[in-house]
């Protein structure tokens, strides 16, 4: 089971959230026992810039043996058409970015499951998409 995980649930456990902290490191634990855990270029990039230099962010995401797995075009390709078609029908996006549309896609892509306290938006965009929240 790979699990990719948003950068919403990194930055509760990096940043230690007096709410959701312990229950996303719970549910990564979960997910590491379940199989590999992996991060898009977005999150990779999201997360890293909370912390003050990359060789400490590298051994934070080494520790909790989170593996880089870059989107392919395929995976960008399909955000970039939800995105369009999300602005051209004037879908409500939630004042949503296109980082949120290439992390979803991203986990459709390379991934069995998305780990990610936003479920609704990633369930209303990203059918099939199988979605596991802390």
């Amino acid at each position: 089971m790979v699990t990719a995980v948003d950068s919403s649930v990194l930055l509760d456990i990096f940043t230690y959230d007096p709410v959701f902290g312990i229950a996303s490191r719970n549910a990564l634990q979960r997910c590491l026992r379940e199989g590999a855990i992996i991060v898009s270029d977005v999150v990779w990039a999201e997360t890293l810039a909370t912390f003050p230099d990359a060789p400490s962010f590298e051994r934070a995401m080494e520790t909790l043996q989170v593996s880089f797995v870059p989107m392919s075009q395929k995976a960008a390709t399909l955000a970039g058409e939800l995105w369009r078609m999300a602005k051209v029908k004037k879908f409500p996006r939630k004042n949503r970015v296109v980082a949120d549309f290439l992390i979803a896609a991203h986990a459709l892509d390379a991934a069995d499951r998305l780990l990610t306290r936003d479920r609704g938006f990633y369930a209303e965009y990203f059918k099939g998409l199988s979605i596991l929240s802390p």
